[in-house]
């Protein structure tokens, strides 16, 4: 039986998705015996569209990306024009797991966390890559999931499809952690590679953009925004925290010395943005700032746009995970391990 999805949000990371459930259908069902259905799409800009025997994936792709900038492309899929927002998708829909990737808004977590909480009440399993709902209102969305009987997974919030949450959750089951300390922003860490081989901040951060690694508006990144949601996420899932975002020591990269970072090689350190919660005396702290590694610190080799963490635990020490971070690819991968994960399940 086909497991039915509503999209919600249908930028570069739902076409992610929907890119590999196309590509990869056949290989899905003969290994794991998935089989997606994507019943709706809805996104604040193309519009919707929705069809109960499923959507022609390969049509919704093309009208998005011929509809350019033209909004509501999604209209012209069929002479029957679907005109439900985001909730009325997700409470018309019919689908089994809802899949929200709408912008991130790391302070009031909306609309992700209405639709979340609408998906659940609508007997539907969420799957999520949007850090908002899962840093500001994990607790109350998951003991919602729960008592329904339904699943909240979003292992791409933290590193995109590089499999950190379940690796602690799940193939870690068991230990406990002492401290778990990561790159966790791509566009920082470029940045604070060019700038060790001499480039200014303000050239770097050029560089970024045009390479799209960096927004328009970096400030998310530079300042340390992005790695905070993402630490809050790791001190609550993984370390059991309970801790709010604002009880997160906060730095940025803007502030740091260019000449200083560059010498930092011949001083057998690197400069890194780091995240890091840490449990001392029962106390769970967490912070988010410049820190000049060791050269043997596993962490101070990840260079450019990759990303890394290590976390600290009794039972096999400490365990280093390096891979992508961002990227379509990427993150469509993480929506879909959580995807198979539910079928898994159920």
């Amino acid at each position: 039986m086909s497991q039915k999805l509503a999209l919600i949000g249908f930028g570069t990371v739902g076409r992610g998705l929907a890119e590999i459930l196309r590509e990869k259908r056949e290989l899905l069902l003969a290994e794991f015996g998935f089989e997606a259905r994507v019943v709706a799409v809805s996104d604040v800009y193309h519009g919707s569209c929705f069809n109960a025997d499923g959507l022609d994936l390969d049509r919704v792709l093309e009208l998005v990306d011929n509809g350019g900038a033209d909004p509501g492309s999604l209209a012209a899929y069929s002479e029957q024009v679907c005109e439900w927002d985001s909730l009325e998708t997700i409470r018309n829909s019919g689908a089994d797991t809802v899949v929200e990737v709408t912008v991130t808004n790391i302070d009031t977590g909306e609309p992700a966390v209405s639709h979340c909480r609408a998906a659940f009440e609508a007997g539907a399993h969420v799957v999520t890559t949007n850090k908002g709902p899962v840093a500001l209102a994990w607790r109350d969305l998951k003991d919602l999931a729960e008592s329904r009987g339904l699943q909240f997974r979003f292992e791409g919030t933290v590193m995109s499809g590089t499999p950190v949450l379940s690796t602690a959750t799940e193939a870690l089951a068991g230990c406990e952690f002492a401290r778990v300390r990561g790159i966790l922003n791509g566009t920082t860490n470029y940045i604070l590679s060019e700038m060790e081989q001499g480039r200014p901040y303000d050239e770097a951060l050029v560089t970024a953009k045009e390479l799209g690694y960096a927004e328009a508006d970096p400030t998310a990144d530079v300042e340390g925004f992005d790695v905070l949601a993402k630490v809050v996420i790791l001190a609550n899932v993984v370390m059991g925290a309970g801790i709010g975002v604002e009880e997160v020591s906060r730095e940025g990269i803007t502030g740091l010395d260019a000449e200083a970072v560059a010498a930092a090689p011949a001083l057998g350190q690197r400069w890194k943005l780091i995240g890091q919660v840490e449990r001392n005396d029962g106390r769970i702290t967490a912070s988010v700032g410049p820190v000049a590694l060791a050269l043997d610190d596993p962490l101070a080799s990840v260079g450019g746009v990759t990303n890394a963490v290590t976390m600290e635990t009794d039972l096999v020490g400490p365990v280093t995970i390096v891979g992508a971070g961002a990227g379509k690819e990427a993150t469509g991968l993480s929506l879909l391990s959580d995807l198979v994960a539910i079928h898994r399940a159920g």
